[in-house]
């Protein structure tokens, strides 16, 4: 794992007993323990379960972590295991759902390493989108809603008119570019949506 910064000093306050660190660590990483519970198909309760599992160990462990960074894979591994672990539980309880054991007790180690990626991928795109200026977020955060916001709805609701919003938009995309942090990040990691477009009614 490279030595993610941000990571590592999550880590070392969460470990002094920051709670805003340990809320921080939370929200950058419960999309990544969600994403590994969808893989092994378990269902809502369980997923909350497994959630709530590994986060009260992460309070045990994290000051044991040898490697700061490693964080992600540590949390990724700790979720499959407690995946497995209901898996089974649900199959020995009834039989008839051997097959579905079968079918997901072995998820790919790669299939991990992306949903890893996508997480770190994901919580620096935030970071960066939070650094821009409100109106900046507040323009993009309607273009990538789903659905979309039209240009007119933008234009009521920002007050931006209709022919502007294509360049204020390009605007902002550019100060994501010009950061820093973006070097670490693929272009194609912004959506689509919000690159190009047209003025719709």
């Amino acid at each position: 794992m490279r030595d993610d910064p941000v990571v590592l000093a999550l880590v070392a306050r969460a470990t002094e007993g920051d709670q805003r660190a340990w809320d921080d660590i939370v929200e950058r990483y419960a999309p990544l323990v969600y994403a590994i519970c969808s893989r092994y198909r378990l269902a809502s309760h369980d997923i909350e379960d497994v959630g709530q599992t590994v986060w009260l160990l992460l309070v045990e462990h994290l000051a044991k972590l040898r490697e700061p960074a490693a964080l992600p894979g540590w949390l990724a591994t700790t979720t499959a295991r407690e995946c497995l672990r209901v898996v089974r539980a649900a199959s020995r309880s009834d039989r008839r759902s051997a097959a579905r054991d079968d079918s997901v007790q072995f998820v790919d180690d790669t299939a991990i390493d992306e949903e890893i990626l996508m997480a770190e991928r994901n919580a620096s795109l935030r970071a960066l989108f939070a650094e821009l200026p409100a109106h900046c977020q507040q323009l993009l955060s309607m273009l990538i809603s789903d659905p979309p916001y039209s240009y007119a709805r933008i234009h009521e609701t920002l007050g931006i008119p209709i022919g502007s919003i294509g360049p204020q938009r390009a605007r902002c995309l550019n100060r994501l570019r010009q950061s820093d942090a973006f070097v670490a990040l693929d272009e194609g990691e912004i959506p689509a949506k919000i690159g190009g477009g047209k003025p719709d009614g």
